[in-house]
């Protein structure tokens, strides 16, 4: 059986999907003052039945008391492409840059951002075991909203009764229901 996810694949998949916020995003965080930065909490999950398999992702965002959610899925995707997706999706949802808190239960996403990705970027996107890093698109356009965005990264252990994880979980398990071929 062929491997539904080659590298090509990937990459024209991000391509279709970040194509047509790449123009509009051309700001950078040394361009704000933090203290025109409005605070704003995301909190992601994504989910996979397989691995792979179908799979969603969902962000829920926080900003001034209101929320907004965000969810889509994929017909054949992984855990950690849905993981990274609801990240890039959340973030792409904002219009300025902001200070964000976002909370994730992936340990993968929030170690990929707070201590793999640099380390990433200087061997030129080789992990520590001399490997292609998975999912490189996906990384790099994370790591280009986080330079939009100053971005903490916070993670929270799965279905341990967080409020804000248990909706996220929810939006990933409906966005799988209805993929949106993000």
């Amino acid at each position: 059986m062929a491997d539904p996810f080659t590298k090509k694949k990937v990459r024209q998949y991000f391509k279709t999907v970040f194509s047509r916020k790449a123009s509009s995003l051309r700001i950078h965080l040394k361009d704000y003052n933090n203290k025109d930065m409005e605070i704003v909490k995301i909190f992601t999950d994504g989910c996979c039945k397989g691995n792979p398999g179908p799979g969603g992702y969902g962000a829920l965002i926080i900003h001034n008391g209101k929320t907004k959610e965000l969810k889509g899925g994929s017909k054949s995707t992984t855990n950690n492409i849905m993981e990274l997706t609801a990240a890039v999706v959340g973030l792409e949802a904002l219009k300025k840059p902001c200070e964000v808190e976002l909370t994730t239960d992936s340990q993968y996403l929030k170690k990929g951002m707070t201590e793999w990705i640099e380390g990433w970027i200087k061997k030129g996107w080789i992990n520590a075991s001399r490997q292609p890093v998975k999912n490189k698109e996906i990384w790099q356009e994370l790591h280009r909203l986080s330079k939009i965005h100053k971005v903490t990264w916070k993670w929270v252990k799965a279905h341990n009764g967080h409020p804000e994880n248990e909706r996220a979980d929810a939006l990933a398990n409906e966005g799988m229901s209805a993929p949106s071929n993000r």
